[in-house]
């Protein structure tokens, strides 16, 4: 079992930059891949980012070149960096852990957070 909370939500204008971080607890966080998600309103969950547990990253394109996904398993935190945000970016933003199964398929997540309010202003 691992229980994921998410922080480093909040508002911001276009532009700027934000961190989530995600802190895991339960057993064995390191043997995780990790992922970041979010979801706008009225839209579906979509990934955005993933890490293996060696540190593989992969990243969906619309994000590709402004967010980095890190990880530190000592801390047994996943982290998000983003940077020259903009107002489509703006959702709540999940982090989930797999065991197994592709890094951008939902159903391949066991594990997630309850998300955080990421607002991007024009």
């Amino acid at each position: 079992q691992v229980q994921l909370v998410e922080s480093g939500g909040g508002l911001v204008q276009a532009g700027d930059s934000l961190k989530l971080s995600c802190a895991a607890s339960g057993r064995a966080f390191s043997r995780y891949a990790m992922g970041w998600f979010r979801q706008a309103p009225g839209k579906d969950r979509e990934v955005v980012a993933a890490i293996t547990p060696s540190g593989i990253t992969v990243y969906a394109d619309s994000v590709k070149g402004r967010f980095t996904i890190s990880r530190d398993n000592d801390k047994n935190t996943v982290y998000l960096q983003m940077n020259s945000l903009k107002p489509e970016d703006t959702a709540v933003y999940y982090c989930a852990a797999r065991s197994t199964g592709s890094w951008n398929y939902i159903s391949s997540y066991d594990y997630w957070g309850q998300g955080t309010q990421v607002t991007v202003s024009s």
